[in-house]
């Protein structure tokens, strides 16, 4: 599939204020793995091949196993993520899909059990962000290398 256009040449000033935030969350007290997690999981729903390919990577690169990242799109139905972990893909599932019922308050309820409040805020800005990359991939139409 070739690509459509290069956002990022086509509009560099808003294309880096997504990258300021992305390095902002990256030396954040967001854990490396909850944060590539977020992304993968958030890639998944949305269909970004290119996005799925480059998080996967970088998990990787952090430690991350290939066995969660390959049951990642199925985290219910197995023991192998923690129950913070299980809370943060909860919540990139509620607010990726946000039309359906948003972040419910139990969901919330159950993330204010494991993380700060300002923790949270850091999963939801992560959650946010990774949503705004898939879009601009998937319209731009970025290709896997």
């Amino acid at each position: 599939m070739a690509q459509r256009f290069n956002i990022r040449e086509l509009a560099p000033k808003a294309y880096e204020k997504i990258f300021t935030l992305e390095d902002y969350l990256k030396h954040s007290e967001l854990d490396p793995v909850h944060f590539e997690l977020i992304k993968i999981r958030g890639s998944q729903i949305n269909g970004c091949a290119f996005c799925i390919d480059k998080h996967t990577k970088d998990a990787l690169d952090i430690g991350e196993t290939p066995r969660r990242i390959f049951l990642l799109d199925a985290w219910k139905e197995t023991g192998l993520f923690t129950d913070e972990e299980r809370i943060i893909l909860a919540m990139t599932e509620e607010i990726t899909l946000i039309k359906n019922q948003g972040l419910t308050e139990a969901t919330c309820q159950e993330a204010k059990k494991y993380f700060s409040d300002h923790y949270i805020a850091h999963i939801i800005m992560a959650i946010v962000t990774i949503n705004a990359w898939n879009r601009i991939a998937i319209s731009s139409r970025m290709d896997v290398k």
